[in-house]
């Protein structure tokens, strides 16, 4: 396996003039095995339809710093780009949204252009590889290891924005209807950078600890809750919406959904909102079935996209925010003011740990993918590479006005699936991801997505991330230890992600000093984030419980010693069964043969 020119040691191979760069620049556009190749196109589009012949023989596979044609890295970076939409829109779409800050939808576009663009800056940082200056530290992965928008932002900052609207943080109307907050997302993205310093300080620890103190015993249950509180807002959004509607009132602008006035609208619940999501969902199943190796690698995307063309044929679309929405957007059109909000640091803590076990795990998916190492000191460079970056992009996303960002993981199935690891499609994604946030006209039709149709595609991608969590479980020996830990951990966690107002009213403090109301406010947001409290007390007590004997060492018996001589013997004796049956059938077999001649001449 080759990992060149990504060096631990100096580099001695003689370096490239800017006409050699140039030369082999214009080869690349002017010439026919640059732009186009003989690489077998129809692969990527050939359906499994149960009446078509299989191929025989994979499409070749390219590695880290291959020679690949222009076409096929533009087209395998749009691909790329394309697993990777729904996962990048939907974080800034919910906080944005009713259930977070209750932004207008000018302000919810800007939000969804900025994270394109931001997730597309930020992803060609890890896959540049970035060495600092006099040191053995570099940022980033020199991989395929694309960024997106974290989910795991979605429960702290929903919990968050109902804290802040309860205590008169966030502004509400006489009648009780939250008004857009920007003050409260300020506070969550300005906590958001100063809690990324966290994960950078741990990026110069040695992977060794790293594995040591968050192992998959802590980071496993981590993200399944995480999954399962995810899946809630998904379905709520299934039947219509996860603002105001929801409690289906009989007076006001949200006795439908989304409200009076909109295209449309039904009571939440309606089935025409259940269907819409179910037909996200069914066409999301079938192109995984019967879809070519590109349809498979976008089938969400697909989902999605054909939910759109049903919505919009039936009446459920509004073009006016299309309409109204500027042609062009960039980072800083709209900004926040950044504050830190005390009870949000220590559940960010915990997305942060989160955040660094997911990038961990998914470089060494995307090395191994890739062909490359997954053990040495080139790898450990690797991770320590990718864990500080996704420190650096987490500071720098909540300067760009976005929530903090993580390593993407669906991205090592699309390179497993087009046998294509080269940075070239990496970057051929950044460039269209940069593309689509900038022509805001795109980000404007992506909110205008009905949230039944959102509904159905956020279920299914929240789901995947608890099956993520429950295959890093599924690594974790059973031992009496573990399964403990498992169950302290989340016992609590479950039961905060299922009555998330368990504590509301533990504290009954009403005076006038803020910092004691703070830490009050701080204690129980804590314990009523599920994920947040598992990920501590998995910590806590993955310290302090020490593996017993028995869970150690494998034990050793008499049975276990004589296993192979036993196994030995036991073939023997089948073997001589089978052959004594094997006579005993034939001398009956001769037997009845001499009976029935017999029987003949004595008749």
């Amino acid at each position: 396996m080759d990992d060149s020119p990504d060096r631990i040691g100096p580099d001695l191979t003689p370096k490239k003039t800017w006409g050699d760069k140039a030369r082999g620049l214009g080869k690349a556009f002017t010439t026919k095995q640059g732009l186009i190749g003989d690489y077998d196109y129809a692969f990527l589009f050939k359906p499994n339809l149960p009446f078509m012949a299989r191929a025989r023989r994979a499409a070749p596979f390219f590695g880290l710093n291959d020679t690949m044609p222009v076409l096929l890295a533009l087209l395998l970076g749009f691909q790329h780009a394309l697993s990777m939409l729904a996962g990048i829109i939907t974080p800034p779409i919910i906080i944005g949204g009713q259930g977070g800050a209750n932004f207008s939808g000018d302000e919810t576009q800007y939000l969804v252009s900025t994270s394109l663009i931001v997730c597309g800056i930020l992803s060609s940082v890890q896959i540049t590889r970035f060495h600092i200056y006099k040191t053995p530290y570099y940022i980033g992965t020199g991989l395929i290891s694309v960024v997106g928008t974290s989910f795991a932002i979605i429960p702290v900052a929903s919990g968050a924005f109902a804290q802040m609207y309860k205590t008169g943080y966030c502004p509400t109307a006489a009648d009780g209807t939250k008004l857009a907050c920007p003050q409260g997302y300020g506070a969550i993205i300005g906590t958001a950078c100063c809690c990324a310093l966290f994960e950078i300080l741990l990026s110069f620890t040695s992977p060794k600890y790293l594995k040591k103190f968050f192992p998959p015993i802590v980071t496993g249950p981590t993200v399944t809750l995480i999954g399962i509180s995810l899946i809630q807002s998904g379905f709520e959004d299934w039947a219509g919406g996860s603002g105001s509607c929801m409690a289906r009132p009989t007076t006001g602008p949200y006795t439908v959904c989304p409200q009076v006035g909109a295209p449309h609208a039904l009571p939440w619940g309606s089935a025409e909102f259940i269907g819409l999501g179910f037909l996200v969902f069914v066409t999301i199943i079938i192109c995984e079935r019967f879809g070519s190796p590109i349809m498979k690698s976008c089938a969400v995307v697909l989902g999605l996209l054909t939910g759109c063309i049903v919505a919009g044929a039936t009446g459920y679309f509004s073009a006016s925010g299309i309409v109204s929405a500027p042609a062009v957007s960039f980072i800083w059109v709209k900004t926040f003011p950044l504050s830190v909000y005390g009870p949000i640091v220590l559940p960010l803590l915990a997305v942060y740990i989160v955040l660094m076990m997911e990038a961990i795990g998914d470089i060494s998916a995307t090395c191994d993918v890739s062909r490359l190492e997954v053990e040495g000191k080139l790898f450990d460079s690797r991770i320590q590479g990718g864990v500080l970056a996704d420190g650096f992009n987490g500071l720098l996303a909540g300067l760009c006005t976005i929530t903090p960002m993580s390593t993407f993981a669906q991205n090592n199935g699309v390179i497993a699936l087009t046998r294509c690891a080269n940075r070239k499609a990496g970057y051929a994604c950044c460039f269209f991801l940069i593309v689509m946030g900038i022509f805001s006209k795109f980000a404007a039709a992506l909110v205008a997505i009905p949230s039944s149709v959102l509904g159905g595609m956020t279920t299914f991608l929240f789901s995947a991330v608890a099956v993520s969590g429950i295959r890093i479980i599924s690594t974790v020996p059973f031992t009496r230890r573990n399964r403990f830990i498992l169950t302290a951990s989340l016992a609590i966690g479950f039961g905060a992600t299922l009555v998330p107002d368990w504590v509301s009213n533990m504290f009954t403090y009403a005076g006038d000093n803020h910092a004691k109301q703070g830490f009050f406010n701080a204690i129980v947001l804590v314990l009523e984030t599920g994920f947040a409290v598992t990920a501590f007390l998995a910590i806590i007590l993955n310290l302090i419980l020490h593996e017993e004997i028995e869970d150690e060492a494998e034990e050793i018996t008499a049975n276990l010693v004589d296993e192979a001589d036993d196994q030995e013997e036991w073939s023997k004796i089948r073997g001589q069964k089978g052959a004594d049956q094997t006579t005993t059938t034939a001398s009956d077999g001769i037997e009845a043969g001499e009976k029935g001649a017999s029987k003949e001449l004595q008749m």
